[in-house]
């Protein structure tokens, strides 16, 4: 019974380190690998959903607005579309580590790994068909912690963050999944 209780034991611990050193490899797929799935009616059709009516993907875009400019030259950025102070929320792509960008495109905005983590472990169907094995393989949910990273009083345009009212409008749950 002693062998049997440490073999568990020593599996549980190399599950768990197998999880969080597959956390560091985590890698950006960009926001068309997402689609592949994330279009489909059935599965909600989030892609559209974010790149129609989300402001998280124009986002990039408004750094080149005249209220961004003006803010800027008040500030002493010279341009908010290339300042790394702004782009850090504003573009998924350019607040990625260099090394990790693989499929992502730097006109994103803030694309679905901006909000959900780098998808190379867990974009695989088999794997997103269960919440809880995507999140252990990297999926971020959204809580009102990951939305407060950017919308916060450190940003020049902040305005009161209400997580229940913008989740809400931003939501585009897949309605085929376990939760």
């Amino acid at each position: 019974m002693k062998n049997i209780k440490r073999s568990l034991l020593i599996c549980i611990a190399l599950f768990i380190a197998g999880a969080a050193s597959a956390q560091q490899n985590l890698r950006y797929v960009g926001a068309d690998v997402c689609k592949t799935c994330h279009n489909k009616p059935e599965k909600g059709s989030q892609y559209d959903k974010w790149w129609y009516e989300d402001l998280h993907s124009q986002a990039l875009e408004t750094l080149s607005s005249e209220k961004a400019v003006e803010y800027g030259k008040q500030n002493g950025i010279a341009n908010p579309a290339t300042d790394d102070r702004c782009l850090k929320c504003h573009s998924t792509y350019h607040a990625a580590p260099e090394n990790l960008r693989n499929g992502i495109q730097p006109n994103e905005g803030v694309s679905c790994e901006g909000c959900h983590g780098a998808g190379s472990n867990y974009r695989g169907p088999a794997v997103m068909r269960n919440r809880n094995v995507a999140v252990m393989q990297g999926l971020i949910l959204q809580t009102e912690e990951v939305c407060l990273k950017c919308h916060n009083e450190e940003s020049p345009f902040y305005k009161w963050f209400d997580f229940k009212r913008d989740f809400e409008r931003a939501a585009h749950l897949d309605p085929s999944v376990e939760k």
